[in-house]
C-alpha cells in the first residue's frame, strides 16, 4: 500500500507513541447573536483527522489506543493551527 501524501498534517503522540496527524477537515463557526438556532448562536467546531504512523501509513491500531485526552489535545491543536483558515 503506497503511503498517501500528508496534507495539513503535523507530528504528535498517541499514548506516548509518536505519530503523524492528517487534518481532513476543520470547520470553526463563530457564534452570532442574530442566529435562529442554538448551534449558530453559540458557534461550533467540526474536526476530522486520521492517525498515521511515522512513515505516513494509516494506523488504525494506533487510533484505537487514543484516549479522550489524546483526542481533545489533538483537536485543540488542529483548531489552533487551522481554525482561522477556510481551506480545510
Amino acid at each position: 500500500m503506497p503511503k498517501a501524501k500528508l496534507r495539513g498534517g503535523f507530528s504528535s503522540t498517541v499514548q506516548g507513541i509518536p505519530c503523524l496527524i492528517e487534518v481532513l477537515m476543520c470547520n470553526v463557526v463563530k457564534g452570532s447573536s442574530r442566529a435562529d438556532n442554538p448551534d449558530d448562536y453559540y458557534g461550533y467546531t467540526e474536526v476530522e483527522f486520521s492517525v498515521r504512523d511515522r512513515q505516513g501509513y494509516l494506523a488504525p491500531w494506533l487510533e484505537r489506543k487514543m484516549t479522550e485526552d489524546d483526542r481533545h489535545r489533538i483537536e485543540t491543536e488542529i483548531v489552533n493551527q487551522h481554525g482561522e483558515r477556510d481551506d480545510y
